[in-house]
């Protein structure tokens, strides 16, 4: 199926980088320029303020309660897997004609604060997960493995999507392995890790900049939510906590 104007993968740079990562060209783990971001002293101060308060469970391991499946033309229908593969229950989010998901009726997370999941790709050529995330009285998403599977990055830093502006990155996502992901928003940073010991994968400063989300269906993912694209993929862990007052 055509993919819809909003998410069409235009640029022939990003499309000669998603080939030359399947064919190998691309480490797995590289950044525009082909080096992982650095990580100054101050951003792995900041990356390890510990929060306050506690962590919020966001998936209670039984149902979609306080979630809703969000209404994306054509989208699959999320449900629960008590036993996933033999181990424990996930949010098993099917492939759609493009986008598919589930949105926060909870009260989302709000001020500073950091989020925590695993999310898993089953099968698929796109994003595994897009995790829609407030940051202040707007929104963006965090994308993972979009535009043909080998994007990573925030849509939209002054009105440049995840492919397109400076936290956007090219990774591997091999089919069946879990990621943790943990993502820290405070007044002036947004920062994302993928592995709880790993380099911070994106340390970006958001002071002066425009922050919004891309144009079109995944808007529906407002205020928090999580969305794949042509993809089944599992998710499990779901939870927030707040940060301290003052967290930069």
């Amino acid at each position: 199926m055509t993919r819809p104007d909003s998410l069409t993968f235009s640029s022939a740079a990003r499309c000669l980088a998603a080939v030359l990562l399947a064919a190998g060209a691309l480490p797995g783990t590289s950044c525009r320029l082909g080096c992982h971001p650095s990580e100054s002293s101050a951003a792995r101060a900041r990356a390890t303020v510990q929060p306050t308060d506690g962590w919020r469970t966001l998936f209670d391991g039984k149902s979609l309660a306080g979630w809703k499946i969000t209404d994306f033309a054509g989208g699959g229908e999320p449900r629960i897997e008590q036993s996933f593969r033999g181990g424990g229950p996930v949010i098993l989010i099917p492939a759609g004609a493009s986008l598919s998901g589930i949105t926060l009726t909870n009260p989302p997370p709000s001020g500073a604060y950091e989020v925590e999941l695993e999310a898993l790709k089953i099968e698929g050529g796109d994003f595994f997960c897009g995790l829609t995330f407030p940051v202040g009285r707007a929104h963006a998403t965090l994308v993972l493995g979009g535009w043909g599977g080998a994007t990573v990055g925030i849509s939209s830093i002054d009105g440049l999507d995840a492919s397109e502006n400076e936290t956007t990155q090219f990774l591997t996502f091999p089919k069946d392995k879990w990621f943790h992901v943990w993502l820290r928003v405070t007044e002036d940073r947004i920062q994302v890790r993928l592995d709880r010991e790993a380099k911070l994968l994106i340390d970006q400063d958001i002071k002066d900049k425009k922050i919004s989300m891309r144009f079109g269906e995944i808007e529906s993912s407002i205020p928090f939510g999580i969305a794949t694209y042509q993809t089944d993929s599992a998710v499990r862990t779901v939870k927030w906590r707040p940060l301290g007052a003052g967290a930069r």
